[in-house]
């Protein structure tokens, strides 16, 4: 008879199937973990080195980020990784990158999510997809890096914003969209970065008031000719 391996939980208990399952998986996870910690301090380097034999960070951070991003991009088509994944950790290592020249991570997020969009749009991915990679791992850095965590999620939702307002209306309402779910567990982010009222209703819901006022014309326009 198969030995069984209890679990932590009461009552819970796995054979040999399911402890061969179980040692895989971490091994996996564990090799998962330490190729994106490497992809990470890549990234950081790369910027921060790039950056140094350039220019100056106000004027090369945005488009390094954008470069990067979209080797990051061309790289994930081609082994078939998960997009959000690997944004998310170019997006941290470039954070990590800026802030080690400037030290300042609030303008290091925005730099780091406008470049990121940017590049995501000069490719054609889907720049949806790519913010929200980028607040994540933004977000993720400065909780490594330090600062304060509400002013660098402002300042990543604010630059993706604003980089998708160069690309059409329907680009700012997607990453918007997008973005609610990502800082929505942040109360005061979400209601500082995003338009007011915007938390917790989709797009559809938040475009009914402005239907209701446009079907209210008629109505008071027949009122004003009795």
């Amino acid at each position: 008879m198969a030995k069984e391996e209890t679990l932590g939980h009461p009552g819970m208990s796995i054979g040999k199937a399911g402890t061969t399952v179980k040692g895989e998986i971490t091994s996996s996870l564990q090799g998962l973990n330490e190729i994106e910690a490497e992809i990470v301090s890549l990234v950081r380097d790369t910027v921060s080195n790039t950056i140094r034999a350039t220019g100056t960070v106000a004027d090369q951070a945005v488009n390094v980020t954008a470069d990067v991003l979209k080797g990051a991009i061309q790289a994930s088509e081609e082994v078939g990784a998960n997009l959000i994944n690997s944004t998310r950790n170019v997006a941290k290592g470039t954070v990590m990158g800026i802030s080690d020249i400037s030290g300042d991570v609030v303008t290091a997020a925005s730099q780091t999510a406008r470049g990121a969009v940017k590049g995501a749009a000069e490719v054609g991915a889907d720049v949806a997809i790519v913010a929200k990679g980028a607040v994540d791992g933004i977000i993720e850095a400065a909780k490594e890096v330090g600062g304060n965590l509400e002013e660098v999620a402002v300042s990543a939702v604010g630059g993706a914003v604003e980089a998708a307002g160069s690309i059409g209306s329907a680009a700012v309402a997607t990453v918007k969209d997008v973005l609610i779910g990502v800082v929505g567990g942040l109360k005061e982010v979400a209601c500082a970065a995003l338009p007011k009222g915007a938390i917790g209703r989709t797009a559809t819901e938040r475009a009914e008031p402005a239907e209701s006022e446009a079907s209210e014309e008629p109505a008071k326009a027949r009122k004003k000719s009795r």
